[in-house]
């Protein structure tokens, strides 16, 4: 009998595994269309989303502020992004995504979306809806 390693029962390192599968093909599509995977996390959450703080962002692409303070800076220079003060609060910046940003992630979306089916076909309706209310209330 072959004793069962850590790892494998390991929600942390489960979590990486699958999250290494699921994106390590979607991964190219993300380089083919010009864009870094943190370009892609931001122009995907900002997609349908209203402007968000430079802070808030930061968390939800799962990056350092400064890191994404730099890169929003550069991609509202490629127009892809807008920037603007904050009415409620002079210190922080709200970042929104332009058109030509909901241009160039659209279609990266709708591969996503494709893509995502293909890695959950393994996987019954149910499961897959009880999988994300799983992974939801972890995050």
């Amino acid at each position: 009998m072959t004793a069962r390693r850590f790892v494998d029962g390991y929600l942390g390192y489960l979590l990486g595994q699958a999250n290494h599968a699921v994106y390590k093909d979607f991964d190219r599509e993300v380089r083919a269309a010009g864009l870094s995977s943190i370009e892609w996390r931001v122009l995907a959450t900002l997609h349908d989303s209203v402007p968000l703080a430079v802070s808030q962002l930061a968390l939800e692409v799962l990056s350092k502020q400064p890191t994404v303070t730099k890169l929003v800076q550069r991609m509202s220079e490629q127009g892809w992004l807008r920037l603007a003060v904050d009415p409620g609060d002079q210190r922080r910046t709200l970042v929104a995504i332009t058109a030509a940003g909901q241009a160039m992630v659209k279609p990266l979306i709708d591969k996503a979306k494709q893509h995502e089916a293909q890695a959950l076909r393994a996987l019954s309706a149910t499961e897959t809806v009880a999988l994300k209310k799983l992974l939801g209330k972890l995050a």
